[in-house]
């Protein structure tokens, strides 16, 4: 299994596309300011929080269309035209059920396109950054993605934090690995791929201070080295390593504000049971997705990072122990082709996979509900967003992409209670997920004009895509 210190050794030693300076640039959060397009954060003493829940195989736009819906609704459903209708008036499909007592927080959005970035099968980095990347190579990472400019404007110890329940079909990933978010340019952000690493590796300043005191010593020594060969060195090459000696200082800063933070972490500690030991080869999917939720809570009550991405599910994920599938080894690419398993056909798995992803949403709006800040909970102040990375279906096309949305009180945005249809694609009024993110980065202190790649076929059509979603501004 991989470690924060072997990674970090690791690191130190690359000289080619993922080096020492991109890789713990990353990892605090931090990044070269002319390659981020951040400009101003909000108030501090007002934080927000953002959870971003990536998942596999598409969401078909009828499977978040509301059962309840009067024939006119109906039929500008189906033809996908605007309109927009109050959540309370109406009853969610069967998937959503879960977040019936949080109507009046909740958003369904439905419309959006990304064809902007990568469709098929997967999205890569692309689907939170509005690019074409390829088959996920670093050359084709052209920003930094939506979370990492968002936790730019919110700073913590951490900045980001991306997890990660991902394999090969039939074994889990283990360890720290390379993750889907950008904090910059052609760099990718690392990962926890399993709920044992991602647990010692965040609240390890009390789990095990002695590896955080060898952590800074390595640390030490890696900058004093550096440090020594920049005085002999000229031009690019002590650029480099200049980056490198200011990426190091950065963690070690970061450390101490976590060592800081230890009190609380304690407070907030979450429990893991043995079945995630050694990375939990043995642990179902529904045992993994609890002890990741109880992690990403953890993180966000103790002030370790404002931003979670988590990757809850791609087409390589092992499924198992889903409730009516217990004996199965679920391949979503198969579900994704129609494959049914012990006479459950495809469709019906698929739900219960979502239902799973719902349940895991509902229990984080519960457990920040619980917990008290200013004069409200941090519910109040946090967003979470639902999406599947590569829109509307198993070979996706990009011409929908939807989210679900919940978000607390102190939201700054009008969307709250509704289902919301925007216009198709390529049509007078269509917004892209570059108008979407630009929304969210308006909304929360950045004035960007516009986030991300354009359309093709809307400048094509010379159709207004720049900027926010006026509407959705409060």
């Amino acid at each position: 299994m991989s470690t924060r210190r072997n990674f970090l050794t690791q690191s130190a030693q690359t000289t080619g596309a993922l080096t020492l300076g991109s890789v713990l640039l990353g990892r605090a959060g931090l990044g070269n300011a002319e390659e981020s397009v951040s400009s101003r954060a909000m108030d501090p003493a007002k934080p927000f929080r953002f959870v971003f829940i990536r998942k596999s195989n598409g969401i078909r736009p009828q499977e978040m269309a509301l059962p309840s819906f009067n024939e006119q609704q109906k039929n500008s459903e189906s033809q996908k035209e605007a309109f927009e209708v109050d959540l309370e008036q109406h009853e969610l499909p069967t998937w959503l059920k879960g977040l019936a007592p949080y109507k009046r927080n909740l958003s369904l959005l439905q419309g959006f396109s990304c064809k902007m970035s990568e469709n098929g099968h997967w999205s890569y980095s692309s689907v939170m950054g509005a690019f074409k990347s390829g088959r996920n190579s670093l050359s084709g990472i052209k920003r930094a993605t939506i979370d990492f400019e968002l936790a730019r404007l919110f700073p913590s110890p951490f900045g980001h934090v991306e997890l990660s329940l991902t394999g090969n079909y039939s074994s889990w990933r283990t360890g720290i690995v390379a993750g889907y978010s950008a904090p910059a340019p052609h760099q990718r952000n690392y990962c926890y791929a399993d709920p044992e690493t991602a647990y010692n590796e965040l609240f390890q300043s009390v789990t095990n201070r002695g590896a955080v005191a060898s952590e800074n010593q390595m640390l030490r020594f890696l900058q004093q080295d550096e440090d020594f060969k920049a005085r002999h060195l000229r031009g690019y090459e002590k650029l480099k390593l200049e980056n490198h000696i200011e990426s190091i200082k950065a963690i070690r800063h970061r450390n101490q504000q976590v060592e800081n933070l230890s009190d609380t972490i304690a407070q907030h500690l979450p429990e893991l049971a043995p079945v995630h030991a050694n990375g939990g080869p043995n642990a179902t999917t529904p045992e993994k997705q609890a002890a990741f939720t109880e992690i990403l809570v953890a993180a966000l009550a103790t002030g370790l990072t404002r931003v979670v991405t988590y990757t809850i599910d791609e087409l390589s994920t092992p499924v198992k122990g889903i409730p009516g599938n217990e004996g199965d080894h679920i391949s979503i690419h198969e579900l994704g082709h129609n494959g049914g398993y012990s006479g459950v056909p495809a469709d019906q798995i698929r739900e219960k996979i979502r239902v799973g992803h719902i349940d895991q949403v509902v229990t984080l709006v519960e457990r920040l509900k619980e917990l008290p800040e200013g004069n409200g909970t941090m519910f109040d102040n946090t967003m979470i967003l639902y999406f599947p990375e590569n829109g509307e279906g198993h070979h996706s096309h990009g011409t929908e992409a939807p989210f679900v949305v919940i978000a607390g009180d102190n939201c700054p945005m009008d969307i709250a209670g509704r289902y919301i249809r925007l216009p198709y694609h390529a049509t007078q009024g269509h917004k892209t997920i570059g108008n979407w993110y630009t929304t969210l980065l308006n909304a929360f202190g950045n004035p960007i004009t516009h986030y991300g790649d354009l359309d093709l076929e809307m400048s094509r059509k010379k159709l207004d895509q720049i900027g926010a979603i006026r509407r959705f501004l409060t």
